[in-house]
């Protein structure tokens, strides 16, 4: 039965992040055609992620009272609903409101399919089971830039838009109809630690800031680079898309065994590693002269989420048993949303007082600071 339900929960969340995965590379291109300045760039990016901030404390804390599947199927229709607004945008102004409805559905299903993994993970396989979980949740990603740009060159961004939707109203079917319920004793369904309580977690306060950072330098990446690959290197869309896509997938599919890994090597050395080789390669991208440059760079950074990410998910299950698996995702999830926001809107701003390619160095030095922190609080767990 566990087997099962994950193996459904896994397929439903690869096709909502490949609808998800597919606007990566067309929205900053499509706010550069209506002469977006970076901050408004970095707004449109970041909205998305500042609406899922703020509903997935709500999200995790109420599925771990009510259950997770009623929230998980609501997050997952409301996807493939909003999805369709996204043609109707025509305005930078009316794009930052369809990111920021968009960002409420996601934070429903982020922190909720996480949840429900690590009800499903057993003790001292936490790495394995989140690694997985992780590999479906990036390989759709991932594979999203590229599908997104083939789209738009063949048929025109509206279709790809309408395949975002088509994907997530995939996803919601499977899990409607197929996931069962996860059964939890009395005892976690009334455990309800303030948050005020786990922030005095240790073990929560490294990995918060090994998310945020590492979501900070993500956002940079994922918002600039089409930028800066268009500009000054002057890729295609689909060229772009591959890009992107070569970092997530490296990343996902490597976590089928990187996950291995992290339930028997030292977890909090994996993500150090980890998140040195992404400051790295935050501060090779305003060396690439090519295509091929910045696939390398790509790689590199998927590298580093691969080592570090199983290692990270595993230490928030374990908090999550005994905060409550909801609440403790949730946590974790907003980190991330919350460097997704600061990322864009501080590069943005860069961008606009400097020049492009400086932002990366704001991105890598940001993820080297949070890898300090986590160094410095892991050495008392």
């Amino acid at each position: 039965m566990q087997k099962r339900a994950f193996s459904v929960l896994a397929t439903a969340i690869f096709c909502c992040m490949l609808g998800v995965g597919i606007v990566a590379p067309l929205l900053p291109l499509y706010a550069e055609e209506m002469g977006a300045s970076g901050f408004r760039l970095g707004m449109i990016f970041a909205g998305y992620s500042i609406s899922r901030t703020v509903v997935m404390p709500i999200a995790g804390r109420l599925s771990d009272r009510a259950g997770r599947k009623l929230l998980l199927g609501l997050g997952l229709l409301g996807n493939a609903l909003i999805s369709l607004s996204y043609v109707g945008a025509g305005s930078t102004g009316e794009m930052t409101l369809v990111r920021l409805l968009h960002g409420l559905a996601a934070g429903i299903v982020v922190p909720v399919a996480q949840a429900y993994v690590g009800d499903l993970s057993p003790e001292a396989e936490e790495g394995r089971w989140m690694g997985l979980y992780n590999s479906a949740f990036f390989t759709g990603f991932g594979c999203g830039p590229l599908l997104g740009g083939v789209i738009t060159e063949r048929f025109g961004m509206d279709h790809a838009f309408l395949t975002m939707g088509l994907l997530n109203l995939v996803a919601f079917g499977l899990v409607f109809l197929l996931i069962p319920e996860v059964k939890r004793s009395r005892a976690q369904q009334l455990r309800r630690v303030p948050f005020w309580r786990m922030g005095q977690s240790r073990v929560l306060r490294a990995i918060v800031a090994y998310r945020l950072s590492y979501s900070f330098g993500r956002g940079t990446f994922v918002t600039f680079v089409p930028v800066v690959a268009a500009i000054f290197i002057g890729l295609s869309p689909a060229e772009v898309g591959m890009v992107l896509a070569t970092s997530i997938l490296v990343m996902s599919l490597l976590q089928l065994y990187s996950g291995y890994v992290a339930d028997r090597f030292d977890r909090k050395r994996l993500v150090v590693i980890g998140s040195l080789l992404n400051a790295s390669s935050l501060a090779l991208v305003p060396l690439a002269l090519n295509f091929w440059h910045l696939l390398a760079i790509a790689t590199m950074a998927g590298l580093g989420g691969a080592i570090s990410m199983p290692a990270a998910s595993a230490l928030a299950v374990g908090e999550g048993r005994t905060f409550g698996m909801g609440s403790t995702m949730a946590i974790f999830s907003m980190a991330f949303s919350l460097g997704m926001v600061l990322g864009p809107l501080s590069s943005g701003l860069v961008a606009d007082l400097w020049n492009l390619k400086a932002v990366f160095l704001v991105g890598s030095g940001a993820t080297l600071l949070g890898t300090a922190f986590f160094a410095v609080y892991g050495r008392s767990f």
